[in-house]
C-alpha cells in the first residue's frame, strides 16, 4: 500500500474535494491586468451635472467612485491611460462659468480621489498650465473660504494646479498689464497674489512655496521678504500649542525644501541667519517627533549649503563611478586596476578652503540628533552625517568619524548606540570610512551585535543589534574582500552567538544576504550555523540549538 493510498491521505483528499471556497476569503493582491471600469466611470462622471444638487444621489455617486478607485490602490499605474480623459471631463465642469458651486466642489473632490490613488506627482503633469490659466485659477482661489472644512479638497487641488502654473517660463510681472483697472482702484500684482496664497496655505501645501520661491524672477524680488516672514513665524510659534505645531511643521518643511531645491548661491546668504533662528526655537526640547525630524533635516540642508558640492577624492572606492571603467577593470589584471582607478577618480583635490563657522554647529546638532529618542530622527541625523562628511576635507571627516565612535560608550543609552550604528553604516556605504578605521569600528560593532541592557523586568537592545547587522551588510557591499578578510573570523564567531540568541527576522535576512554576497569570496570562513538556521522557521528553533551546541 503506497503512502498516497493510506486512509489518512484518502480522508484528507476527501476533505479537500468537499471543501467549498470561502466567500469572504481575501483576494490575491496586485492581480489586476487593466482598468476595466472605464465605461462605468464615464457614465458616472457624465451624471454629475444631474446629481450634484441631490444629497443622496451625490453621496451614492461619490461612494461608488471611491470603491472603484480603491481597487487600484496597489496597482495605480493601470489608471495612467485613462487619467487624461477623466481629468478633461472634470475640468470642463470646473471651467464652465455656468457651473454651480456645488458641482465645482464635487468635481474637485473627484479629482482629489484620483490624485490620492495615483499620486500627485503623476497627476500634476496633466493640469493645463498655460498663461491663460493663471488668472482664472487665482480668481477661483479668491472665492474659497479657508475655514470651510467641507471643501478642503477644492483648495488642495487648486494649490496643486497653481504650483504647475508657476512653472511657466514667463516673468509674472509681464502678466500684470495695467494694474489701474478703475480710477482710484489698484489691482494686486500676480506675484503678490500667489505669494499671499503660498503663505496662507504653507502649513498644508509646501509644493507651491518651493516652485514659486525658486523661480528666477521671484527669488530676486520676494525671497528676502518670504524668508523674513518665515523666520518671524517660527519665532512667534510655540511647539506647546496645536496651532503652533501646525504652523512650525509647514514652515520647517517649506524651508527645508527651499534649501534642498534652490541654488546654493541663492540660499547661501540666508543660511547663517536661518541656522541662528533655528537654534533659538529649541526644537530638540519638543515632544513632537515630526518637528524634531524636520529640525534635523533643515539643519543638514543648511550644512550642505555652507559646503561646496563635490565628490571627495579621498573616499574609499570599490570599483569606479563609471560603468565603462568597471567593465575595463574586469578585463584587466590586478596590477593595472589601481592605475585606472586613479585616472577615473574625480580629482578635485583635497584643497584647503575656509570652512564656514556654521558647519561646526551643524555637525554638533547632527551628533545630538543621533541620540534622539525616536528612530526617524536618528535615521535623518545619520544620513546628514554621511552627506556632510562627503563634502569635508579628509582630516575633518575623520574627526566626524571619531565623534560618531564616541556614541559607543556604556555611559550612553541604547538610543546613542543605535544612532551611532546607523551613522557608521552611512559612512561606510558612501566610502567615507577608510580601511584604517576598520579595526576600531569592527571592535565597536562586535559589542553592538550582542548589546543587551536590562530595564527592570525586561531588556532593550534589539534595535541596536538590528542596526549592527545593517552595518555588517553595508561593509560587505562597500569594501573589497581583502579589506574585510582579517575580521571575518571574529565577526563570524560573534554572529554564531548572535544567531542563537536573537529572534529578529530582519537580522536573519540581512545576514543571509551577507552570506550570499560573500560566500564565493570568503569561502568556508563563515558561521557554521548560518546554513542550518536560514531555512528553519522561528517556531522550530529549539530543534536547531542542540546539534549546534
Amino acid at each position: 500500500m503506497s503512502l498516497t493510498d493510506s486512509p489518512a491521505a484518502m480522508a484528507l483528499s476527501d476533505v479537500s474535494a468537499n471543501e467549498e471556497p470561502e466567500e469572504d476569503a481575501p483576494a490575491c493582491g496586485a492581480a489586476l491586468e487593466a482598468f476595466g471600469e472605464g465605461a462605468e466611470i464615464r457614465e458616472l462622471l457624465g451624471r454629475l451635472r444631474a446629481v450634484h444638487g441631490e444629497l443622496v444621489a451625490r453621496e451614492v455617486a461619490e461612494q461608488r467612485f471611491r470603491v472603484i478607485m480603491n481597487k487600484y490602490q496597489e496597482q495605480p499605474h493601470l489608471l495612467d491611460p485613462h487619467l487624461e480623459w477623466m481629468m478633461t471631463l472634470l475640468l470642463d465642469m470646473v471651467q464652465d462659468k455656468t457651473s454651480p458651486t456645488t458641482l465645482i466642489h464635487l468635481a474637485f473632490r473627484f479629482l482629489y480621489i484620483i490624485t490620492k490613488v495615483r499620486g500627485y506627482k503623476i497627476f500634476l503633469r496633466l493640469f493645463p498650465h498655460e498663461v491663460a490659466d493663471v488668472q482664472p485659477v487665482l480668481d477661483m482661489f479668491t472665492y474659497q473660504n479657508p475655514k470651510d472644512h467641507e471643501t478642503w479638497e477644492t483648495r488642495y487641488m487648486l494649490l496643486l494646479w497653481l504650483s504647475v502654473i508657476c512653472l511657466i517660463p514667463f516673468d509674472f510681472s509681464r502678466l500684470d498689464g495695467n494694474l489701474l483697472s478703475q480710477p482710484g482702484e489698484t489691482r494686486m500684482p500676480i506675484m503678490d497674489r500667489i505669494l499671499q496664497i503660498a503663505e496662507v496655505n504653507m502649513a498644508t501645501q509646501q509644493l507651491l512655496v518651493i516652485v514659486f520661491i525658486t523661480r528666477p524672477d521671484v527669488k530676486q524680488r520676494k525671497m528676502d521678504d518670504f524668508l523674513d516672514w518665515s523666520l518671524c513665524t517660527l519665532a512667534r510659534s510655540s511647539f506647546e500649542t496645536i496651532d503652533g505645531i501646525i504652523t512650525m511643521d509647514g514652515t520647517l518643511q517649506a524651508l527645508a525644501q527651499i534649501f534642498k531645491h534652490g541654488k546654493r548661491e541663492d540660499c547661501l546668504p540666508y543660511a547663517d541667519t536661518v541656522l541662528q533662528c533655528l537654534d533659538r526655537c529649541r526644537l530638540p526640547e519638543s515632544n513632537q517627533t515630526l518637528l524634531r525630524k524636520l529640525g534635523v533635516k533643515l539643519v543638514q540642508r543648511l550644512g550642505l549649503t555652507f559646503l561646496k558640492p563635490k565628490v571627495a577624492s579621498w573616499r574609499y572606492q570599490r570599483g569606479c563611478r563609471s560603468l565603462a571603467a568597471n567593465l575595463k577593470l574586469s578585463a584587466q589584471g590586478q596590477s593595472e586596476q589601481k592605475l585606472l582607478l586613479d585616472s577615473v577618480t574625480a580629482v578635485d583635490g583635497d584643497e584647503d578652503y575656509d570652512i564656514p563657522e556654521g558647519v561646526e554647529s551643524v555637525i554638533e546638532q547632527l551628533l545630538v540628533g543621533l541620540k534622539d529618542k525616536d528612530t526617524v530622527v536618528r535615521w535623518s541625523a545619520a544620513k546628514g552625517i554621511g552627506r556632510m562628511a562627503g563634502r569635508l576635507p579628509k582630516v575633518l571627516a575623520d574627526d566626524v568619524v571619531g565623534s560618531v565612535l564616541d556614541c559607543f560608550s556604556f555611559q550612553e543609552t541604547d538610543k546613542a548606540w543605535h544612532g551611532g550604528c546607523l551613522a557608521l553604516a552611512e559612512l561606510g556605504r558612501r566610502g567615507l570610512l577608510l580601511p584604517l578605521r576598520l579595526k576600531e569600528v569592527v571592535t565597536v560593532i562586535l559589542k553592538a551585535l550582542i548589546y543587551d541592557e536590562k530595564r527592570g523586568a525586561c531588556s532593550v537592545g534589539a534595535n541596536v543589534r538590528d542596526a549592527a547587522c545593517y552595518v555588517c551588510w553595508a561593509f560587505a557591499r562597500a569594501y573589497e574582500p581583502q579589506e574585510l578578510k582579517p575580521f571575518v573570523t571574529t565577526i563570524s564567531r560573534m554572529m554564531d552567538y548572535f544567531y542563537l540568541g536573537n529572534s529578529s527576522v530582519f537580522c536573519f535576512l540581512v545576514l543571509h544576504n551577507i552570506i550570499e554576497m560573500r560566500k564565493t569570496e570568503f569561502g568556508g570562513d563563515l558561521c557554521s550555523c548560518w546554513t542550518c538556521r536560514k531555512e528553519v522557521p522561528e517556531g522550530r528553533l529549539r530543534h536547531v540549538f542542540p546539534p549546534l551546541l
